[in-house]
């Protein structure tokens, strides 16, 4: 079924035909009680309908195997959140020999349900009602980032043209979603400092209910988050962009009640169902290894004590070998922080470690960094409902402990993060805190971990211990990037070509992305 499904996705939304796809789409679209193009256009109806999908695709949150295929089956595993109890079997990301049909899911969805809609809202809005063409930049951004940070290259200047769709190099896009950025904050700011009231009410499915001053903080902080992201391949532009976000007269996050998050339609959440329903998800060994030996008062919060060995967290490595397929079922599922149907796309948490690792290499972040880092703890603790910030901030002797494996002693390793909670005294050292706690903060989200983790190396994950690449991807690095979709090299070849050609190596899960590089954190 899901293969079918990807297949007449890929068919009719290729990068190819999404044009042609969608032209249809006013008569598609008539009021069958008789509502002229002029009255849809005064209520905004021909703009609203096609930014809504975002909301549910940029993070799945309504339909559970697309959320597996998405993002569960590669990058939460990658991070070292979380892992399959259950042994897949043949083809198997977990053991990097990697599957292009699961590894497909994220392009098309994307570019389906997202980026095609939105291209539709540019030619609608652009220069004309230009609040919702800035609207429908801001979320652009935030799912083309997430689209860049997996595949590398990516089609996104060229998405609507004629021909073939060309492919942008991952430093192209970068630029390109800064100069988006620009006009989306130009244009709300604009509009807050008016006091024009707001037209995105009825349409925004996040907590921010259509205000303009939130997404221009949104706005702010995905900047920020990209800045830092090209912090070592283009430090001085990192720096330029970082400062610009934080300047700005409405700024970043600043308390909880600026972060962004969306409650799934169904009122489900897809990584629970997972866990529990289909008792295919449970805690990494890196959560174990990093919160239990913290002490960590959020663990109870993302996770359940398994009942394999009651009253105690355990946790599964990925890339292991399963004794048999059911080995783990019973270790540690998913808690409280993943039972509600909300979905946080980011947090006031991430944004104070962004200013704490900008200050640490000496960016004007508005704050020292170690007040900076001190904060963002403070904030995912007050996030997660949880207590004891002060004591655990403090905290300069707990350190992450070793794994040790109930069932198969083969799968034990001692811990490879070292550092304690409380601030320290390098920078290097000091950023590995940093990270780490993010890493923390950040949960569930693995797409935004792994991407840090590939940066900066932090936090010190387990190595897998079956490698199945055949050579092609190394234990010690891991996979860096997805290789381009099916649906391209079959319905996209030229495209696909323009992107090798810009992504710096080979199209496998083994070559760096460009700002993926092989030097010192500082």
């Amino acid at each position: 079924m899901t293969l079918n499904i990807i297949k007449r996705t890929a068919i009719c939304f290729s990068l190819l035909t999404a044009i042609s796809c969608t032209d249809n789409f006013d008569e598609m679209n008539q009021n069958p009680v008789g509502a002229t193009t002029p009255d849809l256009e005064q209520n905004f109806n021909n703009i609203k309908g096609l930014i809504k999908p975002a909301f549910t695709r940029l993070y799945i949150s309504d339909v559970t195997w697309q959320y597996q295929l998405q993002q569960s089956l590669q990058a939460d595993g990658w991070s070292g959140y979380m892992t399959s109890p259950n042994e897949f079997g043949g083809i198997n990301n977990h053991s990097y020999n990697l599957n292009p049909a699961w590894n497909t899911y994220a392009w098309d969805d994307a570019y389906v349900n997202i980026i095609a809609n939105l291209y539709k809202v540019e030619q609608r809005a652009k220069g004309k009602y230009d609040e919702f063409y800035a609207w429908s930049l801001i979320i652009k951004v935030a799912t083309m980032q997430r689209i860049t940070d997996m595949y590398g290259p990516a089609v996104y200047s060229k998405f609507g043209g004629e021909g073939l769709a060309t492919y942008d190099s991952q430093q192209q896009i970068y630029t390109q979603m800064f100069k988006d950025l620009d006009f989306a904050v130009t244009d709300l700011s604009a509009r807050v400092a008016s006091g024009e009231l707001s037209k995105f009410t009825e349409t925004d499915q996040s907590n921010y209910a259509g205000n303009y001053t939130q997404w221009v903080k949104y706005a702010n902080s995905l900047r920020l988050r990209l800045a830092m992201r090209i912090s070592k391949v283009d430090p001085a532009l990192a720096k330029t962009e970082a400062e610009k976000a934080v300047s700005h007269s409405i700024g970043v996050f600043k308390i909880n009640n600026d972060l962004i998050k969306i409650k799934s339609p169904l009122d489900l959440n897809v990584i629970d169902v997972m866990s529990h329903v289909w008792v295919g998800l449970s805690m990494g060994a890196d959560m174990e290894s990093i919160l239990v030996g913290y002490d960590d008062p959020r663990l109870a919060k993302y996770w359940e004590p398994s009942t394999q060995v009651p009253g105690e967290y355990r946790g599964v490595r990925t890339g292991i070998v399963y004794p048999t397929p059911s080995t783990y079922a019973n270790f540690s599922r998913t808690g409280d922080r993943t039972k509600t149907g909300e979905v946080t796309w980011m947090s006031t948490a991430e944004v104070y470690f962004l200013r704490a690792e900008g200050a640490l290499r000496g960016w004007n972040m508005d704050g020292a960094a170690k007040d900076l880092y001190e904060a963002g703890i403070k904030a995912s603790f007050d996030q997660n409902g949880a207590d004891g910030a002060a004591a655990y901030i403090a905290d300069n002797v707990k350190v992450a402990k070793d794994y040790v494996d109930p069932i198969n002693a083969v799968n034990n390793a001692p811990a490879v993060s070292k550092v304690t909670v409380a601030w320290g005294a390098t920078n290097e050292i000091n950023l590995e805190k940093i990270i780490t706690q993010k890493w923390i903060a950040t949960y569930p989200d693995g797409q935004e971990a792994w991407s840090e983790y590939r940066r900066t190396g932090y936090p010190k994950l387990f190595r897998i211990t079956n490698n199945k690449s055949g050579g092609i991807i190394s234990t010690e690095l891991g996979v860096r990037r997805l290789p381009f979709a099916q649906s391209e090299t079959t319905n996209n070849p030229k495209g696909v070509e323009s992107g090798v050609a810009v992504l710096g190596g080979p199209d496998n899960g083994a070559t760096r992305l460009w700002w993926d590089v092989d030097k010192a954190n500082f």
